[in-house]
């Protein structure tokens, strides 16, 4: 027998950066020196003073459990203060915050929650690849609107507006802009708001 996997599966391509991952192991098997200007990895260990208390935290029987599916207390205490603290914004640990493993859950996540076969999805471009590759597993049609430079990478909603909206019911916005690293602009999340309540598209 041969046994086929999902449609949904056959859909999504190889994620980009594992491409260039294998496009930079086979170069460097040829002797090519190769600088990543990416986000880097760490080649020193952590401070003692770190690797100590990790230590402890292991041999304590009470670390040995599963979290609650929500993140623990004190973890999301701590992201609250953080937003207040930088970004003087106050949310509710208890109903405002859900700590994931990545990136990538939360988009699949949302994706699967909203989306079914058909509907429509907005997606910056360019833009993190993750928003297409989750958006057509979930059934989705992509639809992308442009960032450009002279824009100053934010989203230019009068062309959004003279798109066809029949069906979208997300839109992803990504600020800091990967890959440009631009960053959103007070104006561009009040225009978000007001556009996503006008067509009740969720923005996320």
């Amino acid at each position: 027998m041969n046994i086929q996997p999902s449609q949904r599966v056959q859909q999504i391509k190889e994620y980009y950066f594992s491409t260039k991952l294998k496009e930079i192991a086979s170069m460097r098997s040829q002797g090519i020196d190769i600088i990543s200007l990416g986000i880097g990895g760490p080649d020193l260990p952590p401070p003692s003073s770190v690797t100590d208390v990790m230590s402890e935290a292991v041999k304590d029987p009470s670390n040995h459990g599963y979290q609650p599916h929500v993140g623990l207390m004190e973890l999301r205490e701590a992201f609250a203060r953080w937003y207040a603290k930088w970004y003087g914004v106050e949310v509710d640990p208890r109903t405002e915050i859900q700590p994931l493993i990545g990136s990538k859950e939360g988009v699949t996540h949302i994706s699967l929650a909203f989306l079914n076969p058909g509907d429509k999805v907005l997606i910056p471009d360019p833009g993190y690849p993750t928003y297409s590759s989750i958006s057509r597993m979930a059934g989705a049609e992509v639809i992308t609107y442009d960032l450009t430079e002279e824009g100053g990478w934010q989203p230019d909603f009068d062309a959004i507006e003279r798109l066809d909206l029949s069906g979208v019911k997300l839109m992803w916005l990504n600020y800091p802009h990967m890959p440009t690293g631009a960053k959103a602009r007070r104006e561009t999340f009040e225009k978000a708001i007001d556009f996503g309540r006008r067509h009740g598209i969720v923005i996320v």
